[in-house]
């Protein structure tokens, strides 16, 4: 059985381990969520008795999937029974795959299309629509169990919406396609329709955990608690989050109680509590818990506890002074406090809030470099075959990352079957061993990837175009690609294209993080500087809970937060029409002694 040291997990963190059977855990920020999920998994797995049984974990983001899965290697358990991934990475592997031909839609086969695919089809049929303006982004949409709802609050425009969103998935059955959504809402049919899949999975499934459950959405509590209900007993579960941080209402996520929950699965959940915060000081923690929306103890107990944290709040600085003020921060946290330069945040509202600024930073500061989601080469397409195999090639061959790229490489041989190729005789080391011994003296990114990509194929001798699924993402990679790399360059990012930018995409962040509210949820750093916190941006003006998700999202930014906290409400964002946008009203009614510049 996995043990560990008696230092390594709190009593809270260990009851929460030990509890035999299911348990509905909520953890604050900074609360060691992570390493307790991480070594609930390694405990789970080491007291499997059948080879057969499986451990299935469910997280927000790949990112944390890989996250707890390398830490999970790090301590020295067998991960061959675990499987752990996105929602959409599970229903992908565990139901449309296997099951797909009981389908319809899905009988005669499938691809996954990406965002970037969805984006141009959107913006091609709202171009179409004759009396009525609509952008791709007021076509989103979401599936709930028995039909979908418009994230758009303009009523006026639904009928020219569903009028879109129904050539959209005219098109999509057309080309045997299917985006995110549908691979969800397929999913839900396919087990509605054929119980037996549920009963099968659920006699698979020793555990299913579930991370970040607050931004879980009812199709997906439908997919997983009719899995579970299935087992009838047999499957415990093991749901963790913090419902304090439900920031994706808007996109259907919300914070399920543990008897609604446990009532869908048949299961009686332990409700368990983690409210030790190990990551910020008392004073980033009082002025947080300012924010709660669900009534919670959090105490600062790290090494960060009586840090003299700075927490500020501006409302006088101008727009066209902006970029000065956060110049000013930054190098008054790095240069004068000695805060590592990748241990400072900028945060705002959206990434367009964000593109020029970051732009206007790297050219005001160029001793500083910038790491963000929207400054990198190519979308994270995790199932696209030449992404997988990317990752490989763009990551350094390092004792390091060893583990790290043995587990890539083991699921690029389990593409490269998928589609048809005979991997007899190919093992993840000798993958590993051709990437290493391929040299490219190429600097363009894409060119030096294309270059790889058939030097490694010849190695391998496979003639990737005569397999048409490695073929068709072949060419979806690079496509979407291409008009990735040509939008930043168009935008002034001019080394976006650069093969060096391209290993930023998998490497450990280097400089300063510019990231939404959104992107920067689950991650720590030691300075956060937020700005545009503005009603009608925190919240979005359309929000229909402007209070309380006003008081979410600045919960999340503030939480992130583990010595400083610059907030900012600047002036001269002009709303037409009605004036200036204003500073967010839960900001300015909440009474804190903020610090005062100078400092």
């Amino acid at each position: 059985m996995f043990v560990w040291d008696k230092k390594d997990l709190n009593d809270a963190q260990v009851a929460a381990i030990e509890q035999p059977g299911s348990v509905f855990l909520v953890a604050c920020p900074g609360s060691g969520k992570t390493r307790t999920l991480t070594y609930k998994i390694a405990r789970l797995l080491s007291e499997l008795k059948s080879d057969k049984k499986r451990i299935v974990a469910i997280t927000y983001t790949h990112r944390a999937a890989d996250e707890i899965h390398e830490r999970i290697e790090q301590l020295g358990v067998d991960t061959s029974q675990l499987w752990i991934g996105t929602i959409h990475s599970f229903c992908l592997e565990w139901i449309l795959k296997p099951y797909g031909i009981y389908y319809p839609a899905l009988a005669n086969g499938f691809r996954v299309i990406n965002g970037h695919d969805t984006e141009e089809m959107l913006d091609e049929l709202c171009g179409k629509v004759q009396g009525t303006k609509l952008s791709r982004y007021e076509c989103a949409y979401y599936f709930t169990p028995t039909s979908y709802k418009l994230t758009c609050n303009d009523s006026n425009k639904h009928a020219a919406i569903k009028g879109v969103l129904r050539a959209y998935w005219q098109s999509l059955r057309d080309n045997r396609q299917i985006d995110f959504e549908l691979i969800l809402y397929s999913a839900y049919k396919l087990i509605k329709n054929n119980p037996s899949i549920s009963a099968l999975l659920g006699s698979i499934f020793d555990c299913v955990l579930v991370d970040e459950f607050q931004d879980t959405r009812e199709i997906q509590y439908a997919i997983l608690a009719s899995i579970l209900k299935a087992s009838q007993g047999r499957a415990s579960a093991f749901v963790v989050g913090d419902p304090n941080q439900a920031i994706y209402s808007s996109l259907g996520g919300y914070a399920i109680t543990a008897a609604d929950f446990g009532a869908r699965c048949g299961i009686a959940f332990k409700e368990m509590e983690l409210s030790d915060n190990y990551r910020s000081s008392s004073r980033i923690v009082g002025y947080f818990g300012n924010y709660n929306v669900f009534a919670s103890k959090i105490e600062a107990v790290g090494h960060n506890k009586d840090y003299a944290s700075i927490v500020s709040f501006d409302q006088q600085t101008h727009r066209d002074d902006l970029e000065a003020e956060l110049v000013r921060l930054i190098t008054y946290n790095v240069e004068t406090l000695g805060i590592a330069a990748h241990e400072v945040c900028i945060v705002a509202p959206r990434w367009v809030h964000l593109a020029s600024m970051t732009r206007r930073l790297v050219t005001a500061m160029p001793g500083y470099s910038f790491d963000g989601p929207g400054m990198v080469p190519f979308a994270r397409d995790v199932d696209n075959f030449w992404y997988k195999l990317s990752r490989i090639i763009l990551t350094e061959a390092s004792p390091q990352l060893y583990v790290r790229r043995m587990r890539w490489a083991g699921e690029v041989i389990a593409g490269l079957r998928d589609a048809g190729v005979d991997t007899t005789g190919l093992d993840r080391k000798k993958l590993l061993r051709a990437c290493n011994a391929i040299t490219i003296d190429e600097t363009d990114g894409l060119t030096f990837l294309r270059a790889f990509f058939e030097h490694l194929c010849a190695a391998l001798g496979i003639d990737h175009c005569a397999f048409p699924s490695l073929k068709e993402h072949h060419e979806a990679f690079f496509e979407c690609s291409q008009k990735r790399v040509d939008l930043l360059v168009k935008e002034g990012s001019m080394a976006i294209a650069e093969v060096a930018m391209f290993r930023k995409v998998f490497a450990d962040r280097t400089g300063i993080t510019v990231s939404t509210i959104h992107g920067v949820k689950g991650a720590e750093y030691d300075a956060v500087i937020a700005y545009g916190l503005l009603e009608g941006m925190v919240p979005f003006y359309s929000d229909p809970e402007q209070i309380e998700t006003a008081k979410k999202l600045v919960y999340v930014v503030s939480s992130r937060a583990r010595k400083n906290l610059h907030l900012i409400s600047e002036r001269g964002r002009s709303r037409g029409w009605s004036g200036d946008y204003q500073p967010t009203d839960v900001l300015v009614a909440c009474a804190f002694q903020y610090n005062q510049p100078p400092f």
